[in-house]
């Protein structure tokens, strides 16, 4: 099923129940709402209340979503998907969920290629790329036990309508802009589909305690990482940052960085920090892909 791309119905939420709730499957509930602050702030604050896994809320407005390191993510209404998942991996232990937002990522950089012919990377460790624009991104924020992922993905949005990049951010594009003339597909068939690909991995992810190399993901990602082969900038969070050839990612899901010559990080104090040539295991920074 697929819309035209001027159209922006309202997300079928009994349709994509209809697609993703079964017996004994990791979804629960697909809930819709028209307008809220953030999805993953109300998944947070329910997940604190005790609502148990499985819990998906999508909004056709988001007056406050947020990125990473602060941003803000903007999109007029019903021209994207901007939902969260809320998921509880006891059992696995704590590096090891770092991997969630990985997940979510080949879950969605699948579903888009599969849906809408489109071909989607990933940009470690929280963006969907398309070329070298920005289709969408994704936020984990712990709460307890639970983990609620945040996406967020343009569908119909216009170039007009795309706000302008910040110092240091990618440009946005769209999945309308990205078709080349083809019809977008609809929310509800990438949102099933992104859906069901989440699930499969999380619960192959889970059932081998949290192992990425036994269940296939870290295979997964890499084949969908265009971060991996590329020469990277690393701002990290105290300030500091380094530069090097992106060279995999660990078995906890940190990118591994072989410094380069120039970086200037040896001698910086900084935990990990190296010489030219060695390998660093980046947690948490952000990647600016170089030419």
């Amino acid at each position: 099923m697929r819309a035209e791309n001027h159209t922006r119905t309202a997300l079928d939420a009994a349709a994509v129940q209809l697609a993703v709730l079964r017996p004994a499957g990791l979804w629960q509930a697909v809930e819709v709402t028209a307008l809220t602050g953030s999805t993953n702030a109300d998944l947070l604050a329910r997940a604190v209340a005790g609502a148990a896994e499985g819990l998906v809320l999508a909004a056709e407005e988001q007056q406050a979503g947020r990125g990473r390191l602060g941003r803000a993510w903007v999109s007029p209404p019903r021209a994207a998907l901007t939902f969260s998942l809320l998921l509880r991996p006891g059992g696995i232990p704590p590096a090891r969920r770092g991997w969630l937002p990985l997940l979510a990522g080949v879950a969605v950089a699948t579903a888009v290629r599969a849906v809408a012919a489109v071909d989607a990377q990933l940009k470690w460790p929280n963006d969907i790329l398309v070329g070298p624009a920005k289709l969408g991104g994704i936020l984990a924020e712990a709460a307890g036990d639970a983990v609620v992922i945040g996406l967020g993905l343009n569908v119909s949005t216009e170039a007009a309508e795309l706000p302008p990049p910040g110092p240091g951010a990618l440009p946005a594009t769209s999945l309308l802009l990205s078709s080349q003339g083809a019809a977008v597909p609809t929310r509800e068939a990438l949102l099933s589909e992104i859906l069901a690909g989440t699930e499969r991995w999380y619960q192959a992810w889970r059932q081998v305690g949290g192992d990425p190399e036994r269940c296939g993901l870290r295979a997964a990602y890499i084949r969908l990482c265009g971060t991996i082969g590329r020469s990277v900038r690393v701002e990290l969070p105290a300030g500091q940052g380094f530069s090097g050839l992106a060279v995999g990612v660990d078995p906890d899901g940190r990118l591994l960085v072989r410094e380069s010559s120039s970086s200037g990080s040896p001698g910086s104090g900084l935990p990990g920090s190296g010489s030219p040539g060695s390998v660093r295991a980046v947690a948490a920074g952000d990647v600016v892909h170089l030419r």
